[in-house]
């Protein structure tokens, strides 16, 4: 089982490699990388590759690692104990099972995408180590054991705002995906519009480019952001010529919404511009 990349997601030699890797190692794939570099969309991809199903288990700020396993509604329980209702006797009509279980039960083997990680609390990833590389947990509630009966290929990304337990780190394949180049990032943009104008990319491109050399931007724009940009540019609304006939003066780009997202970087282009207007 090789993943080689999809029509819809350009993966270089080394994330394959990693994919491949993971796969191989039996091991958690931990993909870390800018914000808009296609982290969640790889673990879709590799599930449309592999001819897998596909899990998400999409991480917050409050989600807890008991979630991914099962959740016991004990309130409801007792409600219906109290109203006299049916197969309150059996507690199983009380579990709901997580993302883990679902994947750990599942006849076929699967891809679960745990998305974000580093949102959660920092023990989260320490409560999940002995699940994730076990393969099993136990339910109390039923005293039962649920082991996977065919291993999942984990995908778990990671923006980096917070630091991950190295006892967690240990368990995981690890790969950053750079952010892509321009030969490469033009690869990514044929796959999202095989039919646009070599003019107009090669000039939205060193435009791009140039904004994410500028120092001391807060958010610099991401792939992901390219590719609105330009979907923008393609607009019937939008004149064709509005990058041929740009002011070279200005630094900040037409349309800049697409990809600057904070005042702070918009202000910081505008005084470039003034700087670069006095000086000519």
């Amino acid at each position: 089982m090789q993943f080689q990349g999809t029509d819809k997601y350009v993966a270089t030699d080394d994330l394959k490699m990693a994919v491949n890797a993971s796969i191989a190692l039996k091991r958690p794939l931990l993909i870390k990388g800018e914000p808009g570099t296609g982290k969640t969309l790889l673990a879709e991809q590799i599930a449309e590759s592999l001819n897998l199903p596909l899990l998400t288990w999409h991480i917050k700020s409050t989600t807890k690692a008991q979630q991914g396993l099962y959740e016991y509604d004990a309130v409801s329980r007792l409600r219906d104990s109290q109203l006299g209702s049916d197969g309150v006797e059996d507690v199983a009509n009380y579990i709901k099972k997580g993302k883990l279980w679902e994947a750990f039960e599942s006849d076929t083997q699967v891809v679960l995408l745990i998305d974000e990680i580093d949102k959660a609390d920092i023990e989260f990833p320490n409560d999940l180590l002995q699940e994730l590389d076990r393969m099993e947990f136990y339910v109390y509630e039923t005293q039962q054991m649920v082991k996977a009966e065919k291993r999942p290929i984990i995908v778990i990304t990671s923006n980096n705002e917070k630091e991950l337990p190295d006892a967690f780190l240990r368990r995981c394949f690890f790969h950053y995906i750079n952010f892509p180049d321009a030969e490469t990032m033009m690869k990514i943009v044929d796959v999202h519009y095989p039919d646009i104008k070599r003019e107009l990319v090669k000039e939205a491109m060193e435009i791009f480019f140039d904004v994410r050399k500028v120092p001391g931007l807060k958010k610099k724009p991401s792939t992901s952001e390219l590719i609105d940009w330009l979907k923008l540019l393609l607009s019937d609304d939008i004149p064709e010529d509005i990058l041929k006939n740009r002011d070279t003066r200005k630094a900040i780009p037409p349309l800049y919404g697409a990809l600057l997202k904070n005042e702070q970087d918009v202000q910081l282009l505008e005084r470039l511009a003034f700087m670069s207007r006095r000086e000519g």
